[in-house]
């Protein structure tokens, strides 16, 4: 599922080309990972998801292209291309692919 890889330093890019899909897979590629925290963008094909979970941190998501559907404590909502949320620390969640979508998600470890 992952692919270690750095964003291209110093140089502008575009999130949304810088990961493909892949037929029945979820594919990551972590930009920057420190003590601190990771930026990693994530790629899923329609039906792939990840399943009930929770962090001890808080993490954003950004849906860069298509709906996902995510449950956050048990509430599952649509999100859709555009859109952000802040999936709070220590409350379960769940990503399911409604269909194929990419996101960025950024986490940092601290209070």
């Amino acid at each position: 599922m992952s692919e270690k890889a750095n964003a291209p330093k110093g140089t502008a890019f575009n999130l949304e080309n810088h990961i493909e899909y892949a037929a029945g897979s979820v594919v990551s590629k972590t930009l920057i990972k420190k003590e601190i925290g990771n930026i990693t963008l994530f790629a899923f094909d329609q039906g792939q998801g990840l399943s009930e979970h929770t962090a001890p941190f808080d993490a954003v998501v950004h849906i860069l292209d298509g709906k996902a559907e995510i449950t956050i404590g048990g509430q599952p909502q649509n999100v859709s291309a555009g859109e952000m949320l802040i999936m709070p620390a220590n409350i379960s969640h769940a990503l399911h692919a409604v269909e194929p979508f990419k996101m960025l998600l950024v986490m940092i470890r601290g209070e």
